[in-house]
């Protein structure tokens, strides 16, 4: 197993320095940060000592090194926008947009999985067709269009949850959670649904899928026929097949939630990593676009590899077979 660990990080080496370089090569050639930095009331003399200082006079090459180099001590260099440090600046957003798509990722297994096996386990059943409708409803809206509508009727007319922000927040340590806090909980309702709606309806119509293909198979019939009851034929047998495929789904669409908050976080103002992107966008700040793309890689990279090491605990028989050499003479 180490050594199985060891060789999926050394793959995503070349990965990383990858995304990293087209990540850099595209951000660098776009936007003048020197002209929004200074604004239109400049010297020449103060342009340059400002492209002097943030190391725009070398070459690409040179200043892509540098760039790595530092992304591999955990820094990325200085905001344009802000003047600090980029990694100080992820440290503090990355807490909101963690807990929200922790959030976001429990809503849409909580309840994706049990509609899944309940539409399979009663394809004619109203409940079923509502949970299909529900899925179309999810897999055709857009996110900021299911945010908008979100605030609209429980913020605008009922006014039950806050429309934007994070609430008060608590600090744990370096952490500052929105988790232990009812003004906290209540504002992560509405973003969370919003992000998880189509995770949670592209899971339970891979499991509804599955679970039929499931039950149509000999290996159900025949526990059928020894007569073991439907909660064991359901609940063990016919779950336990279709965890492989929902377990590579789950792990992407977790990926997917981090790295494409971005809409969600602009439409609520939550302050993560998102809105933190967006925002650079606006002035050209090319370390911290730099940087956030760098960070979702290699966000990718860990779940996959998560994901890889749960298929050996769901299915023996992705497991190396040990003992099988040498075992017969």
């Amino acid at each position: 197993m180490p050594l199985f660990i060891a060789g999926r990080l050394l793959q995503a080496l070349p990965v990383m320095f990858a995304v990293a370089f087209i990540a850099f090569a595209m951000f660098a050639f776009l936007g003048d940060p020197v002209t929004i930095m200074l604004g239109t009331d400049f010297t020449p003399a103060q342009r340059a000592a400002l492209v002097h200082d943030l190391g725009l006079d070398r070459s690409f090459p040179v200043q892509f090194l540098h760039f790595i180099a530092n992304a591999a001590q955990g820094e990325f260099g200085l905001s344009y926008r802000l003047s600090r440090p980029v990694s100080a600046l992820l440290a503090e957003r990355a807490p909101a947009t963690l807990e929200l798509a922790l959030a976001a990722a429990l809503f849409a297994l909580a309840l994706g999985i049990p509609m899944g096996i309940l539409a399979a386990l009663r394809p004619r059943a109203l409940s079923s067709r509502l949970f299909l409708l529900l899925g179309l409803v999810g897999v055709s809206l857009p996110g900021f269009l299911i945010g908008i509508l979100l605030i609209l009727c429980f913020s605008v007319l009922l006014g039950w949850l806050p429309s934007f922000g994070r609430g008060e927040t608590v600090a744990i340590g370096f952490w500052q959670s929105g988790l232990f806090t009812l003004s906290g909980l209540k504002s992560l309702i509405l973003p969370a649904v919003t992000l998880g709606l189509y995770q949670l309806t592209m899971i339970m119509r891979l499991v509804r899928a599955e679970m039929l293909d499931v039950l149509r198979s000999d290996m159900i019939k025949f526990a059928r026929a020894r007569g073991l009851g439907a909660m064991s034929i359901n609940g063990v047998h016919a779950l336990r097949n279709i965890l492989v495929p929902v377990i590579t789904i789950a792990g992407l669409q977790l990926g997917s939630i981090i790295a494409f908050s971005i809409v969600t976080e602009t439409v609520f103002q939550w302050p993560g990593l998102g809105l933190l992107f967006i925002q650079s966008v606006t002035v050209a700040d090319i370390p911290v676009m730099s940087a956030y793309l760098l960070l979702t890689a290699l966000v990718f990279v860990l779940i996959n590899l998560v994901v890889d090491l749960l298929y050996y605990l769901v299915d023996p028989r992705l497991r190396p077979a040990r003992g099988v050499a040498g075992g017969r003479r």
